[in-house]
């Protein structure tokens, strides 16, 4: 009987770590069309936050934006649902804020989108409360190539 119990635990053991590993090559894919999405509406600052490895985490990454107006708010998160939807055929579980679009919150379950009002995002400085987690911003400008001038440059005289 106990060698019957200890091969069902093992069993269930086996098939939580298959679930999390299929989770797991989600997210990243979820993650990208989330950060594609905010890019497309101009959305400012976007930064991704790997919480799924600290402590007591509720989701594996929170991406965070923010824009000057309301209205850039609305149509920011409205277009994460819909590329989403389109893309990876998944739905928003849970989403708030969209009434005075201030801060819209969309909980994909894995990934918690936060979309800011500029002031608002400054005012909660949401990226402190997780600073020990690795952070990565994204932008869709190519990144600056950075060139040496040259040791023996040219003076000119006037």
């Amino acid at each position: 009987m106990n060698q019957k119990i200890i091969t069902f635990v093992n069993l269930i053991e086996e098939i939580y770590l298959m679930v999390k590993k299929c989770e797991a090559s989600q997210v990243e894919p979820l993650v990208n069309c989330i950060v594609d999405a905010i890019l497309d509406k101009k959305g400012k600052e976007v930064t991704s936050i790997e919480i799924g490895k600290l402590p007591n985490s509720i989701c594996d990454y929170f991406i965070i934006c923010h824009a000057d107006s309301t209205t850039q708010v609305h149509a920011i998160a409205e277009n994460i649902e819909i590329k989403v939807q389109e893309t990876l055929s998944e739905k928003v579980w849970k989403s708030a804020g969209y009434d005075n679009s201030i801060w819209v919150v969309l909980d994909f379950v894995n990934v918690v989108v936060h979309v800011f009002q500029t002031e608002w995002r400054d005012f909660y400085k949401i990226e402190k409360l997780w600073a020990d987690a690795p952070i990565k911003k994204h932008s869709d400008e190519p990144e600056l190539a950075v060139k040496k001038t040259s040791a023996r440059s040219k003076k000119i005289k006037i």
